[in-house]
């Protein structure tokens, strides 16, 4: 893979070859970018002004005021078997470990402090992650949504490929030339286009669509593919939603791939000057019931201040949308060791914080 010697590390890699080749002749991949299946634009050009001012404006409830409170499970704990078949522990953010008819994926590992090309800039973690890298049980297979740093971290992901020799990577097209030119081994990366799917042990990893977008620099936008993960067992399916404004393919998900057990969507990080590349909670829950969805697990929130909104403004509303449409949303906190099967009664934590 030849990369400019100055072209920094963590900048990833660039889809070169037959990786390339691939890349290109995906359908969804037009005029010399990968594209949604509608009309996206990250921030539309008239309202840049707007969102420098909610940017000026923004107040000091996007910080939790008392500390998040975490769970700290331990490796025996996580190594144990969910007598329903099926838990996930949230780990902070998008990351998720998901013990599943008895193997385990990881969602997009981040145990990072920050979420920056740069270690001294950028978004701060408001807790510790509740669980260390080195005391995680073992995993069949690790699944990336998208490059954007905040899901894609570059020391996680050596540390891991490091640690866990035998752990194969799940990732969109092109995504694969970032983690090579970070050590992974080519045999160890599975990379996929939207509707392909692939073994890990008992279970089919498959590749859905997202709406969003990709790049970790300025000259690499919309380079690699971004997409949503349908984790099926032979008796529990979960769907990871990734990062995704709301669109009209959950319907076509659900129907092709569920009905899922839980559904983990992506809560946080909407504002009114970004809405196609992020959901609203209003929007996540209607996400969820055309998913055919049973337990909605929110994830990628209460982690980082990623937006302008409250910390916990998207579990409030996400809350009393779910009551409002009948929907069993299950909040964890961080490190919450939860089955969905057993209907847990959880307290709602990130009130007053």
């Amino acid at each position: 893979m030849c990369i400019p010697a100055l072209w920094p590390r963590a900048l990833g890699g660039r889809a070169l070859g037959e990786r390339r080749a691939r890349v290109q002749a995906s359908p969804q991949w037009r005029d010399g970018r990968f594209r949604n299946r509608t009309r996206t634009a990250t921030i539309p050009a008239g309202r840049i002004v707007e969102t420098l001012r909610l940017q000026a404006t923004a107040g000091p409830g996007r910080y939790p005021s008392r500390p998040v409170p975490v769970v700290g499970p331990s490796l025996r704990e996580l190594e144990s078997s969910p007598a329903t078949g099926l838990r996930v522990t949230w780990l902070g953010h998008a990351t998720a470990l998901v013990d599943i008819d008895g193997a385990r994926v990881l969602t997009d590992p981040v145990w990072g402090r920050r979420v920056s090309p740069l270690a001294s800039v950028g978004p701060k973690r408001f807790f510790a992650p509740p669980v260390a890298l080195d005391a995680l049980p073992k995993l069949d297979a690790v699944v990336i949504s998208h490059d954007h740093y905040d899901h894609l971290e570059m020391s996680t992901t050596v540390a891991l490929a490091q640690r866990r020799r035998e752990v194969p990577f799940f990732v969109p097209l092109g995504v694969g030339a970032h983690l090579e030119r970070w050590g992974v081994d080519a045999s160890r990366i599975v990379e996929l286009d939207w509707s392909e799917s692939r073994a890990a042990g008992p279970l089919t990893l498959t590749l859905a669509p997202a709406r969003h977008f990709s790049g970790r620099g300025l000259s690499d936008r919309d380079a690699t593919l971004w997409g949503s993960w349908v984790i099926a067992g032979p008796s529990r399916r979960v769907y990871y939603s990734g990062d995704s404004g709301y669109f009209d393919g959950y319907r076509e998900i659900g129907a092709a791939h569920g009905p899922f057990d839980a559904t983990l969507m992506s809560l946080a990080s909407y504002g009114p000057t970004w809405p196609d590349v992020h959901m609203t909670p209003e929007e996540l829950v209607r996400a969820h019931a055309e998913l055919g969805g049973d337990a909605l697990i929110p994830v990628h929130w209460a982690t980082f201040n990623l937006a302008f909104h409250d910390w916990n403004e998207p579990a409030i509303r996400a809350a009393a949308e779910a009551r409002a449409r009948g929907v069993r949303l299950l909040v964890p906190r961080p490190g919450e060791m939860l089955e969905p099967g057993r209907a847990p009664d959880l307290a709602e934590w990130w009130k007053e914080r």
